[in-house]
């Protein structure tokens, strides 16, 4: 009979093997914590002056869709709506979403609600998003003596 060396139980190692367990299950299913689920895939990026919202929306109507700014806060959303395939036919395969859809995103700062700008050139929305006045930055210059 063979004997094995006396080993201590240790609850963290029987941690870091779950977690290791878990890690593996998530990346074998693909849904790693790093996606976003959310449609449509958005852009957001930030300066002194602003912040620029890009959307993939490809095969929309820019009137079906609706833009708000309140405060810090910005919200998309909008409607496609399912393409009319004929009468009789059935689908072999159907991956492109239709119906509502609604994303909203809070920025670090106030934006000017009357000077946004949102234009939709090949699939793509952009929204420029102006920093309130008040809100920007100030440089303050020390005074001597």
């Amino acid at each position: 009979m063979v004997r094995r060396p006396y080993t201590t139980y240790s609850p963290w190692r029987e941690m870091r093997r779950m977690r290791h367990e878990m890690d593996r299950l998530m990346n074998r299913m693909g849904t790693g914590l790093a996606t976003a689920p959310s449609y449509p895939a958005m852009n957001v990026w930030i300066n002194e002056d602003g912040a620029v919202v890009t959307a993939e929306l490809p095969g929309f109507d820019p009137e079906e869709l609706d833009i708000s700014v309140v405060n810090d806060t910005l919200t998309l959303s909008g409607n496609r709506c399912a393409e009319d395939t004929g009468e009789g036919a059935t689908y072999h395969r159907r991956e492109r979403r239709c119906g509502k859809f609604s994303r909203s995103f809070q920025l670090p700062f106030l934006v000017e609600g009357n000077q946004v700008d949102a234009s939709f050139e090949q699939g793509v929305l952009t929204i420029e998003l102006p920093r309130a006045e008040a809100d920007k930055p100030k440089k303050i210059t020390v005074k001597a003596g």
